[in-house]
């Protein structure tokens, strides 16, 4: 017993006519009967008498007739639910705050534009194993991992770009001279940093460490803009994205700073589960994010 069979079975309910149902429904007259019929061998039961060229509902076939209309309105309301559901759809993004401030929107406008009803939500996703631990547990459909290269065997991944990370200054700031500067004279430095956790700020403290390196002070910020406001002001040195900076070392807000010290480059990867299910909408937001970091 199928929905079509349940359809087939109402309309000759209601017109007593194989040939009107077959009309009203687009089938030939014979797939009419071969239905009804299937449906009568599957009840056990026969839900018209056949009467010469008339047929009437049997009694059978007036109970049937009562649970056939409650099946169909249950079935319209599924597929209204469901249709709700995928209107109500939501998008679950990881990303670090670089790439939310300076990358994502013009991604996030051209995304809404095609699929205003899709929901987004963003979570942060400072590293490589937060990352993979939030699309393995479901948390997240899809992740921007910006983090030196690691091997996670049950995502995917696709190269977006390779990220600059820079020493900034302020341009008054003397104590570094013009020439190429070590990690010994950061001893005497009040280093600015993002969050602990923070993939690049990791880089960095494993460097020192190996190198024996403490700077004078380290700074923890929440906010980029704040490490950057309080570099400006002369509080101390940051090591950032170079995409975070662009514009104020053009300003000559701030002052680049050339450095000895052997970090590994940073990679910017959008990243799903292998075994995710791709939606239209999760399809089209990767295909966006990936023609706009090609531009970047």
């Amino acid at each position: 017993m199928d929905i079509k069979q349940l359809q087939t079975f109402l309309t000759a309910s209601d017109t007593l006519s194989f040939t009107q149902t077959a009309q009203l429904l687009d089938y030939a007259q014979s797939t009419i009967t071969a239905q009804i019929k299937s449906l009568e061998e599957e009840l056990g039961v026969v839900l018209f008498e056949r009467l010469g060229k008339r047929i009437t509902l049997t009694e059978e076939g007036k109970r049937l007739q009562q649970y056939a209309k409650k099946m169909l309105d249950l079935d319209m309301e599924m597929k209204k639910a469901m249709l709700n559901e995928q209107e109500q759809a939501v998008l679950k993004i990881g990303a670090q705050e670089s790439q939310c401030v300076y990358r994502l929107p013009s991604i996030l406008q051209q995304f809404q534009k095609s699929h205003p009803q899709v929901k987004i939500i963003f979570k942060p996703v400072h590293t490589t194993e937060i990352a993979k631990d939030l699309l393995q547990s479901g948390h997240l459909d899809v992740a921007f991992i910006t983090d030196i290269y690691r091997e996670t065997p049950m995502l995917h991944r696709e190269r977006l770009l390779q990220e600059q990370l820079v020493f900034v200054t302020a341009p008054t700031d003397d104590n570094f001279g013009k020439g190429v500067f070590s990690s010994q004279q950061l001893i005497n430095e009040t280093l600015l940093l993002t969050e602990s956790g923070c993939s690049y700020r990791n880089q960095l403290e494993i460097q020192l460490q190996q190198e024996g390196t403490l700077p004078y002070q380290m700074i923890e910020f929440a906010s980029i803009e704040a490490i950057k406001q309080c570099v400006m002001a002369g509080l101390g040195i940051s090591f950032l994205p170079k995409m975070v900076v662009e514009k104020e070392l053009e300003n000559h807000r701030l002052k680049e700073l050339t450095t000895s010290m052997n970090l590994a480059d940073i990679f910017t990867d959008i990243a799903w589960h292998k075994n995710k299910h791709i939606s239209p909408y999760l399809s089209d937001f990767i295909e966006i994010a990936m023609k706009s970091y090609k531009k970047f």
